[in-house]
């Protein structure tokens, strides 16, 4: 079948180095792959294409891109999905987030370091063990998923919130956080916890299911991170914009059966007592007054709400 692939070109060492866009159109097979394309084109067409691969069967992650606008492997990906995604010219670029080195490949620096910052490997309090530690079934069953990262970084590719806020931890590295923290044998919870309670952390998350929908191997980032969010919490972890944010809106769901938009920002920031972070909320709420945007003043509860309060109860009855 004939493709045209569209790949973002970038050469650091060109006299104007800025990115641009290359045509290439060639032939290939209905079962190849966008990576068998690219190094048709590397060894066929254009020597000075530059990417990065090795297992080509969707285990190393080396060969992360984005192809049509989201982060994938290139080796898992079929063409002729991409063509019919497309409805034309295969768009092939860069994984975003992390600096080009040159073409497709980017520099994974940051993702590791990232990675290493939570601390991703086993921490016991105790000495060593005389013998090998047998953990339960059910909790290295209930890790698996997790276990499954093949550290590829197409989340950290899509995440929105590295977009704007490099100092984000990044769903890899959380999802890899969790895999200690969920751990039976780690002893080390309680600072773990700490630390991702902290600015750049758990919370930082705006849940978009941009890394959901991005990951190769299902291994749900978002969902380990609203799981920590939790475990944080359940471990005393509570007086952080994050956590009173979310026991503010918790309280007034259940409470009136909707969001009080109004005192919500102010519940989260610690109360009308905690002047600088007041201080802060008041342009936003300038801007809203000017927009017309402003909650209203006197919050009504929902006509239902008696139906959203059953709710509650009954997640209760259950703990």
């Amino acid at each position: 079948m004939d493709v045209s692939l569209s790949v973002r070109r970038f050469n650091p060492d060109a006299s104007r180095p800025e990115p641009y866009f290359q045509e290439y159109g060639i032939q290939v097979e209905k079962s190849a792959t966008v990576l068998d394309a690219l190094i048709k084109i590397r060894e066929e067409v254009d020597g000075t294409l530059t990417l990065r691969c090795s297992c080509r069967s969707a285990i190393c992650g080396s060969c992360a891109m984005r192809v049509n606008g989201q982060a994938a492997l290139a080796c898992n990906t079929k063409v002729v999905d991409a063509v019919e995604q497309a409805g034309g010219s295969v768009v092939v670029e860069p994984a975003g987030n992390l600096e080009v080195i040159k073409d497709l490949v980017v520099d994974f620096q940051p993702f590791w370091g990232k990675v290493r910052d939570v601390e991703p490997w086993l921490q016991t309090a105790g000495p060593e063990p005389e013998q090998e530690y047998i953990a339960p079934n059910e909790d290295m069953l209930h890790l698996a998923g997790v276990m499954s990262c093949i550290m590829c970084g197409a989340c950290v590719s899509d995440c929105t919130v590295l977009e704007v806020d490099p100092n984000f931890l990044g769903p890899a590295a959380l999802a890899k956080a969790y895999r200690f923290v969920g751990d039976p044998r780690d002893d080390a919870n309680a600072g773990r916890l700490s630390n991702l309670n902290e600015y750049g952390g758990v919370w930082d998350c705006t849940r978009c299911m941009q890394c959901v929908e991005a990951c190769p191997k299902g291994v749900d980032p978002m969902g380990r991170i609203m799981a920590l969010r939790d475990r944080a919490m359940e471990a005393g972890f509570t007086n952080s914009h994050g956590a009173r944010h979310a026991e503010a809106f918790t309280e007034s769901v259940e409470h009136s059966g909707r969001v009080d938009e109004l005192r919500l920002p102010i519940k989260s920031k610690g109360g009308i007592f905690n002047v600088p972070e007041m201080l802060k909320l008041v342009p936003v709420g300038l801007r809203a007054q000017m927009k017309g945007k402003r909650p209203p003043i006197i919050h009504r509860k929902n006509p239902g709400q008696h139906n959203v309060r059953r709710i509650f109860e009954k997640v209760e009855d259950k703990r």
